[in-house]
């Protein structure tokens, strides 16, 4: 039998000492998978003392990480340190110039760094694998990567945040209102003491960056993704979706269109069918549309200890076996640039939410702005009727009006509401949600 595949873990929170114990509870099973045993010879971590219910009596033990990453004794790196900078971004490129394989579970670093880490992993032969950063214990990357390698991608889009959808969830079930039920999602640990990075919608455009990068041959860039989070959704919204057949989800979209690749994360309206709209709580869920067969939906837990720890194994068992793939699916100099896609020039249907002003004229002067712009309306719904103020508009009471349209630009539709809105017909500013069809 070949020699083990030595490895040198850094963090050992709850990801990294249960990436420990998973090996260990499965040596036997692993060794006979990959044909070599696999040992955690080496750790790094910020406390020797803290108990983490794992034996590391037999490990030796760095307070650099980075140190770490170089050691001769070990032949390949496992960093579970997070964050987009150092300690991570040097113990990472470390490994990899000292020639060995890398695995992360690191969003953040790919989203910044993921480009110059794979040139150097091509350079000198290595691995970088990271399931575990994108869907937790969902193999997305590996599906988009190896499985669908012979595909063309037109869609990638999906549930990546668990936050939010653990959010939405009890929204619609439970019609809390956002500030309550962040509240809760905070007192359960779900949501961080500073949510903004994850309801604001990045975390999701970090992990949408790295898949649009292995669909479509894009280099990694956050930055080229239009972000919009979920604090504009209220119990009226998901209320209405579920009336109209649709359920309200923070999706992040990377999909090919005639003017490029677009990308884009924000609160979507989806049909109450479709698979992706059965994904309720924590869970994350991906759908993969490619050229020649049906779409491909894998649904699974994003996020938790033993989660996300059976990607991270199952990444070293690609490298104990000898699995080498380019990072982002192709070599790195092919990668393209990706530009941030305007949302004027996306095309679909939308969810428009009013506060129509109840006077006479109102709803005649809503469709002749839609209809100076092409837009079509699919169904109308009047929630309920105000106090007539006859033709003081300050006496009169504002009705919730709901419009679906047709496909459309995105570019009509804020002209139209702009001049809506100019005229004065409606109070406040309208709630615009898209929809996304199977």
């Amino acid at each position: 039998m070949a020699a083990p595949l030595k490895i040198g873990l850094a963090g050992l929170g709850t990801v990294g000492a249960s990436v420990v114990r998973l090996i260990a509870e499965q040596r036997q099973p692993l060794t006979l998978r990959c044909g070599r045993p696999i040992e955690v010879v080496a750790v790094s971590a910020r406390s020797r003392r803290k108990d983490r219910g794992i034996d590391l009596g037999r490990t030796r033990w760095f307070d650099d990480p980075v140190k770490l990453a170089a050691d001769p004794g070990i032949d390949a790196f496992v960093e579970l340190i997070g964050g987009e900078g150092n300690p991570a971004l040097a113990a990472v490129s470390g490994a990899l110039k000292a020639g060995k394989s890398v695995v992360t579970a690191n969003k953040a670093l790919l989203a910044r760094h993921g480009v110059e880490l794979a040139a150097l992993a091509e350079k000198r032969g290595c691995a970088l694998n990271f399931e575990a950063a994108v869907g937790g214990a969902i193999p997305i990357v590996k599906t988009l990567r190896e499985g669908l390698s012979g595909n063309s991608i037109a869609r990638v889009y999906g549930i990546l945040n668990g936050t939010c959808n653990y959010m939405l969830t009890r929204m619609e079930r439970e019609k809390l209102s956002f500030g309550e039920c962040l509240k809760e999602a905070q007192r359960l640990g779900y949501a961080e003491a500073d949510p903004s990075f994850d309801i604001e919608g990045h975390d999701t455009a970090q992990k949408l960056s790295i898949l649009a990068s292995i669909a479509y041959g894009t280099r990694v860039d956050p930055d080229s993704i239009y972000v919009e989070g979920i604090t504009s959704i209220d119990s009226a919204d998901l209320e209405a979706a579920d009336e109209l057949g649709y359920r309200i989800k923070l999706l992040g979209v990377a999909v090919r269109t005639d003017k490029g690749i677009e990308q884009r994360v924000h609160p979507t309206m989806v049909p109450r069918d479709s698979a992706i709209a059965q994904v309720m709580g924590v869970t994350n869920a991906v759908t993969v549309d490619a050229e020649g067969i049906a779409p491909i939906t894998l649904v699974g837990p994003g996020a938790g200890g033993m989660a996300t720890a059976s990607a991270v194994v199952a990444d070293i068992a690609d490298i104990a076996r000898g699995v080498r793939a380019a990072p982002f699916g192709r070599p790195q100099a092919k990668l393209v640039a990706s530009r941030k896609a305007p949302m004027q020039r996306h095309e679909g249907g939308y969810y428009i939410r009013l506060l129509a002003v109840d006077r006479p004229g109102t709803f005649a002067t809503i469709a002749k702005r839609l209809s100076q712009h092409s837009i079509s309306i699919e169904s109308i719904v009047q929630r309920h009727r105000g106090t007539h103020g006859g033709d003081d508009p300050k006496r009169a009471a504002p009705v919730p009006v709901i419009l679906i349209t047709y496909a459309t630009s995105e570019d009509a539709v804020r002209k139209a509401l702009a001049a809506v809105k100019r005229d004065r017909v409606i109070s406040g500013d309208p709630q615009l949600i898209r929809i996304e069809k199977n």
